[in-house]
């Protein structure tokens, strides 16, 4: 046997090696509380799934495959108090494989992004959201870099000071008393979570996880200002109703119609430019070469996952 050869078979068994012992191993220990902040962090890409119930998929789910997992709310129902049940029982079942006490949860609002006095007035549905003890929200339609900024402000206490000034953004919007619940869920004292809720990575030690859905043709002409804003961390094209916002409502199926394939470049651009997360479906056929591409957040189940993590070589268990 060639000596070439003998090495890439060496070389393939550590990999398989290390694979396996990420599931096997010793037991991890966690560095954050949000294990989708401290996986991107590492330049891992992560992977999640839905959820949408209360407690009982709470601790179902509490040990799912995926990084996080994606609480629907934009058309589900804005049920606060089921959204907590949902987090008693993440607790309850947990904690993960990894050690985490729960998975991530980030929360769908049903709240778009359309201009500053629509976000302003709905503010307050963000601060419910994060009270109830979730890791991150994911505002959809995008469309205003000043309405993205009143969303950011609406996730931070007036204690977080980067990037606030003249210019820049706001001061917080969250209140005394909504650290309360979700301190318990996150398993630490109400102070603690003051300093720990911020926004990552503009507040390095932050928990929160923001993105954007730039998922419209008004949102994409403003692609560069809205990824841009402080605070953000990844961002979709939302192919479904950019389809349809474009007038081309089947033209997110493969092959992508050239408008769609130039709207999806775009917003890739604008997260590259501007050092965020790109949210992508991923298959176990095109996971790898979607992570090449810049994908660093994928959705599309277990299967490319798993291939998705043995590619990148992922350490942390699942």
């Amino acid at each position: 046997m060639k000596k070439s050869i003998v090495v890439a078979s060496i070389t393939a068994l550590a990999g398989s090696l290390l694979y396996v012992s990420a599931q096997s191993g010793p037991a991890y220990k966690p560095k954050r509380i949000n294990r989708a902040i401290e996986l991107l962090e590492s330049g891992q890409p992560i992977y999640y799934t839905g959820g949408g119930g209360g407690f009982d998929e709470g601790v179902k789910l509490a040990n799912t495959w995926a990084d996080y997992i994606n609480y629907e709310m934009e058309h589900g129902a804005f049920d606060i108090t089921r959204l907590r049940d949902f987090m008693r029982g993440l607790v309850k079942g947990g904690p993960t494989r990894s050690g985490h006490r729960t998975p991530a949860v980030i929360v769908t609002m049903p709240v778009g992004g359309i201009d500053p006095a629509v976000m302003y007035a709905n503010y307050w549905m963000v601060d419910q959201i994060l009270s109830s003890g979730v890791h991150g929200i994911l505002l959809c339609h995008a469309r205003d870099p000043e309405a993205v900024k009143t969303f950011v402000r609406s996730s931070r206490y007036p204690t977080a000071k980067n990037a606030v000034g003249p210019g820049k953004l706001g001061e917080g919007l969250r209140g005394s008393g909504s650290q309360g619940f979700a301190s318990q869920i996150w398993g630490i004292s109400a102070t603690e979570y003051q300093a720990k809720a911020g926004t990552w990575p503009l507040d390095p030690d932050g928990e929160i996880l923001l993105g954007l859905k730039i998922e419209d043709k008004y949102a994409l002409a403003n692609s560069e200002k809205v990824a841009s804003v402080p605070g953000i961390a990844f961002a979709e094209w939302g192919p479904g109703d950019m389809g349809m916002s474009l007038g081309l409502p089947d033209g997110h199926r493969p092959p992508l119609h050239p408008e769609m394939a130039k709207a999806r470049a775009r917003v890739l651009a604008a997260c590259k430019a501007n050092k965020l997360a790109f949210l992508n479906t991923v298959t176990p056929e095109d996971v790898e070469a979607m992570i090449a591409e810049g994908v660093r957040i994928g959705s599309g189940g277990q299967a490319a996952a798993e291939k998705g993590r043995k590619h990148t070589k992922r350490a942390m268990p699942w």
